[in-house]
This record gives C-alpha cells, sequence and structure tokens, in this order.
C-alpha cells in the first residue's frame, strides 16, 4: 500500500521533479566544486519551482555553512541532494492534529472554500468518494447557489462517489443550504458532511462575509461545526496560492488546505512555501484527474517521491 503510494505521488510530482531535483542535479555535474556560482544556480531553481524567497535562502545560507566548514565531500551530488531532502523534511514536519479522516464528531462537517476555477467541486467529489471507500456515509451540500451549473455539477459527482446531495433552488441562501444538510445527516445518520461554496475572490469582502454567515449558521445546526474548514488551492498557481491562503485565513480561520492539481505543475516546490509560511497543515493533494486520484498529504512520501529517480 504505501508502496503504491509513492509510486503515485512520483508520478504526481514528475512535472517538479524534472524542474527542481534533475536540473540541480545537471548543475552539480556540470560544476562539481560547490563554489558561489553553483550556489547561486540551485537558489535559482528553486525559486522558479517556488520554493519561495524565505525557504530559499535559509536552505541555500545553510548548505554555504556546511560547505565553508571544510567538512570534506566524496560525492557532491549525492551530498546535496540528501541536505535537500534533510532541510526539506524539516520544513513539512506534518502536524499533531488529527487527519481529516478522523471522525470527531457525528457527523463530521467539513466546510470547503476557495476562489473560482481551482478545482474545487471536483475536489470534493474526490473526498466524497475516498470517505465513502472507507466505509462512512456522507452527504454533500450544494452550498454554490450562484450558478445552477455548479449544483448539477456537484449532483453528478454525488451519484459518483455514492453521496446523497442536499440541494435548493439556484440563488437561494448557502447557509440555508448548510443548515439543511447537516439536519439530514443526524437524520440519516451520516458520518461526513462536505459543504461545498461558491468560488469568491479572496479580495471581495461581501463574499468572504458569507461564507462568515455560512460558520455561524453550521455552528447553529450543530455546536462546534464546522469541524473542519479546507481551501482548495490551484498548485499551478504557485506563490499566489500562499497569498490566498494567508487571506483566507484571516478571513474564515482555516484549519488546513487541500492542493488541487499537483500533478500538473513543475512549481510543487510551492508546497514547501505554504508549510513554511503558513501554521496550516496541507491536508490532501490531487495527484490526477480520476475519481480517485485524492490522497492524504504524507511529508515523508512527499519527499521521497521528490528525490527518488
Amino acid at each position: 500500500m504505501l508502496g503504491r503510494l509513492i509510486d503515485k505521488f512520483k508520478k504526481g510530482l514528475a512535472k517538479t521533479r524534472e524542474g527542481m531535483v534533475q536540473k540541480i542535479r545537471e548543475v552539480i555535474r556540470m560544476r562539481p566544486k560547490l563554489d558561489e556560482e553553483t550556489l547561486e544556480e540551485i537558489e535559482e531553481i528553486l525559486i522558479q519551482a517556488d520554493v519561495g524567497g524565505g525557504p530559499t535562502l535559509r536552505i541555500i545560507d545553510q548548505l554555504r555553512e556546511r560547505i565553508e566548514s571544510g567538512e570534506p565531500v566524496e560525492d557532491p551530488e549525492t551530498a546535496v541532494q540528501e541536505f535537500l531532502e534533510e532541510e526539506i523534511r524539516k520544513i513539512l514536519q506534518p502536524e499533531e492534529s488529527a487527519p481529516p479522516s478522523a471522525i470527531t464528531a457525528k457527523p463530521h462537517v467539513i466546510l470547503i472554500v476557495g476562489v473560482n476555477g481551482v478545482g474545487k467541486t471536483t475536489t470534493i467529489g474526490k473526498m466524497a468518494h475516498k470517505f465513502n471507500r472507507e466505509g462512512k456515509k456522507v452527504i454533500l451540500a450544494a452550498g454554490d447557489t450562484f450558478r445552477a451549473a455548479a449544483i448539477d455539477q456537484l449532483d453528478i459527482w454525488a451519484e459518483r462517489s455514492g453521496a446523497d446531495i442536499v440541494s435548493h433552488q439556484p440563488g437561494a441562501d448557502a447557509a440555508s443550504v448548510a443548515f439543511d444538510a447537516i439536519q439530514a445527516a443526524q437524520a440519516r445518520d451520516a458520518d461526513i458532511v462536505l459543504i461545498d461554496t461558491a468560488g469568491r475572490l479572496h479580495t471581495k469582502i461581501n463574499l468572504m462575509e458569507e461564507v462568515k454567515k455560512i460558520r455561524r449558521v453550521v455552528d447553529k445546526a450543530m455546536p462546534g461545526a464546522p469541524h473542519e474548514t479546507l481551501l482548495v488551492l490551484d498548485a499551478t498557481t504557485g506563490q499566489n496560492a500562499v497569498t490566498q491562503a494567508k487571506q483566507f485565513h484571516n478571513t474564515v480561520e482555516l484549519s488546513g488546505l487541500v492542493l488541487a492539481k499537483l500533478d500538473g505543475t513543475a512549481k510543487g516546490g510551492v508546497v514547501i512555501a505554504i508549510a513554511d509560511e503558513l501554521d496550516l497543515p496541507v491536508r490532501f493533494v490531487g495527484l490526477g484527474e480520476g475519481l480517485e486520484d485524492l490522497d492524504d498529504f504524507d511529508p515523508e512520501t512527499f519527499v521521497k517521491a521528490l528525490f527518488e529517480a
């Protein structure tokens, strides 16, 4: 099972590995002497992979210190790779908080937010399928009431994933949909409620206020809910994903992140930037377009998959 997961991560991270790890290997092979020019080239590669300015500078400074310490380096390529693995693993240390599949209440209510076009509804469908495979009964709340197509899309995902769905007419109050979904979950003895919301720019105050309203109404329907508020980010947007996460977190108190489309980018280093700049765990990563292509994020698996040939 673990080997299959690593293989899946390796396939999903192929573009990032090619754009970051392989380029660093090529630089060292061409310039085996670890001088300042080599360090500058490695720094540029890390920045281009969206590892982030802060983590990149720290990694390069620490690598420089190790080189200047006079410690003998027989194989520069292996030494640098092992150093990078070690430093990235430190940044990606898993949080002590419970994984998303740990049911802390029944129903366990998860509110999903994000900007337009990040793959939020698709991610919800994949989450529903994942929980269903784990033997949990799932109800989807069609809280994106702005677009009739969004309700229809979620209905299709409900059917594909084996989940129930609660929806109202287009234009209905999104908070009312969430309230009814929780009541339905309680009546049907469901384990999970996944609440979809309309895609919204993090800069639109009125739309962000609506998310706050949904949270208040959900808490009335079930004190303590939502138990998780997850932001879906598009990994292909690189550093913009970090900016989105910061602003959403300031407004709606996120508990974690879902990184979609990680397989479609050479900038998968953004996972490192997010972990470094935000005190938020990456809960799930999307590693493909299929129904089963959503996995729990595991730092150790990520690092192994990123650096293994």
